[in-house]
């Protein structure tokens, strides 16, 4: 199968650059799947995972939303964080989802204080859903 080169950079370190087979990414309007000589784009990336296919398998990490450049060789991923399942610390993310879950119940705070509450709830979420698929 025909690789391409994927770099996924976050503002502490390059967290991935390798050939890949393929990507699966969760865009704001819904999963992108991404091969070589896709057609060129740029779009904005949603919490969620992301899979990378190399060697026939799948491995699966979480990114913090950001954005996705496309071209025929090369995508670029630059969000502000993306962990591998045995990099997150499972009992944090505990600790960040009962905070922002007991945010949320407030809704006495101010319209920017819950926006941000929903934000480190779904990131969360996310790197919890992550080590749970990565425990199975």
């Amino acid at each position: 199968m025909s690789t391409f080169t994927l770099e996924i950079v976050t503002p502490d370190r390059k967290f991935f650059e390798d050939e890949v087979e393929m990507i699966i990414v969760r865009g704001t309007e819904g999963d992108l799947g991404i091969y070589k000589n896709h057609s060129p784009l740029v779009t904005s990336l949603a919490i969620g995972r992301i899979k990378i296919k190399q060697n026939g398998k799948f491995v699966e990490a979480a990114i913090a939303g950001g954005y996705i450049e496309v071209d025929r060789e090369k995508s670029t991923i630059v969000t502000d964080s993306a962990e591998w399942p045995e990099e997150i610390d499972v009992e944090r993310a505990k600790e960040a989802k009962k905070r922002a879950e007991e945010r949320l119940k407030h809704k006495s705070k101010s319209e920017v204080d819950l926006i941000r509450a929903e934000v480190a709830l779904r990131k969360a979420v996310n790197r919890l859903d992550v080590v749970d698929r990565y425990r199975k």
